[in-house]
């Protein structure tokens, strides 16, 4: 019998958890799926038909999406992710999204998410369970270079905003909060560089095994 190995990693925005579930899959030889593309895929749906995103009713609609949703670049828009935590407050759009995350990840031989209710929701019995997390406001500082990458020029000061918005959004929700599952091993990446916080992932899961 293949071993099953689910590594879930969970976290606030821009804490590093993508790039961090990304490395891991590659080391590991696991398939990584960014659950969070998944409620961009719902609100750029919102979007393009005019939907509104606080309407639970429009937002269930908008989660029939077709799979090569997924791979529109415009799902990494900062518009497209403040509509994306309005639409995954709502528990019916949580709930049509759950089944198809908990297939990929008791796929054989498991597999790697990060999102923020992986450890709580979707995989409670994962192998490994990391919370990655940074102060807002270097994560502010990240997401702003990531935006000007992409041409964005968007203010620090409204991405930081944009940052602790999502985080209440996300914080004070009733279904599946962001909140560390209780088994979940912390670790802050707001002084590590890419390598450094890589390697103490992978010995945060190899501790685990």
């Amino acid at each position: 019998m293949v071993e099953r190995m689910i590594i879930a990693v969970d976290g606030p925005a821009a804490s590093g958890k993508g790039t961090i579930a990304k490395a891991l899959a590659k080391h590991y030889h696991l398939p990584h799926l960014d659950t969070g593309l998944l409620y961009r895929a719902v609100a750029a749906t919102v979007m393009r038909l005019e939907l509104d995103p606080a309407s639970e009713a429009d937002a269930v609609a908008a989660c029939d999406f077709d799979e090569l949703t997924l791979a529109d670049p415009v799902l990494r828009d900062d518009e497209v992710g403040q509509v994306a935590s309005i639409v995954s407050a709502h528990p019916l759009v949580r709930a049509a999204l759950m089944q198809r995350q908990k297939r990929f990840a008791h796929q054989d031989g498991g597999a790697v998410l990060d999102g923020r209710d992986i450890g709580t929701v979707i995989a409670p019995d994962a192998t490994a369970k990391l919370f990655v997390r940074a102060t807002p406001t270097i994560r502010a500082q990240r997401r702003r270079a990531e935006l000007k990458s992409h041409g964005s020029a968007v203010s620090y000061d409204q991405v930081l905003s944009d940052i602790r918005a999502r985080d209440e959004r996300d914080s004070s929700r009733s279904t599946a909060p962001l909140v560390p599952a209780a088994d979940a091993v912390l670790l802050d990446t707001s002084f590590l560089s890419i390598d450094a916080a890589v390697a103490k992932a992978v010995a945060l899961v190899e501790a685990r095994r």
